[in-house]
């Protein structure tokens, strides 16, 4: 089930994010238009995979007017905790401002990438990949701010449209899906099977 939200602006160029070393201990902070200005500033990060069960999952399409990657394929939900908010709340945050829904979520790992868009800016971003169930009968409104279109998608479809045509997708998705696909692959099965988990991240 869907509907859309109004078109609310969630994303802003001065919200404050927090900027990091290699081992997440925090430097300081910084706007978020300044922190992927040329090769960008390390910032903390997040992305959110939604799995109806082990095969199934919640893509979207970023929206025309992201100022990054606008348009290309992406994971349920990415995003950056603002000054002062823990992981937890943020990813809260970000589930409720892009897609309407709530899903406990466990971070299977953080790692940390480098990725230039033409002459636009860059992402420099230690990112936490955080994993939930979503029942398929779920009501997702989704924020056309944010997201161009959404869908649930077969894992194995995802994977031969990934060898296919990888150039359609964010390059953070692309290092978090083969690992959520590879060494990551039993624990997403073990929360799809189990239903709900706690979010394992402060």
């Amino acid at each position: 089930m869907s509907d859309s939200q109004d078109a609310v602006c969630v994303s802003f160029d001065d919200e404050q994010l927090v900027l990091v070393d290699a081992d997440d201990v925090v430097t300081g902070h910084c706007s978020k238009a300044l922190a992927h200005v040329g090769a960008g500033l390390l910032h903390r990060a997040f992305s959110v995979f939604l799995f109806a069960d082990a095969d199934t999952v919640l893509l979207h399409r970023r929206a025309a007017a992201k100022p990054l990657w606008a348009g290309f394929w992406t994971n349920s939900v990415c995003s950056h905790p603002r000054r002062g908010e823990t992981y937890a709340f943020a990813t809260r945050r970000r589930l409720k401002e892009e897609l309407g829904v709530s899903a406990e979520l466990e971070c299977l790992y953080r790692f940390e990438y480098h990725a230039a868009f033409a002459d636009k800016g860059s992402e420099h971003e230690l990112c936490s990949v955080f994993v939930g169930r979503l029942g398929r009968d779920q009501r997702v409104c989704p924020n056309p701010t944010e997201i161009a279109e959404w869908a649930w998608f077969d894992c194995a479809e995802v994977d031969r449209r990934v060898a296919d045509a990888p150039g359609g997708f964010t390059p953070w998705f692309l290092l978090e899906w083969a690992r959520l696909r590879g060494e990551f692959r039993p624990r997403v099965e073990q929360i799809c099977s189990r239903g709900m988990v706690r979010a394992s991240v402060a």
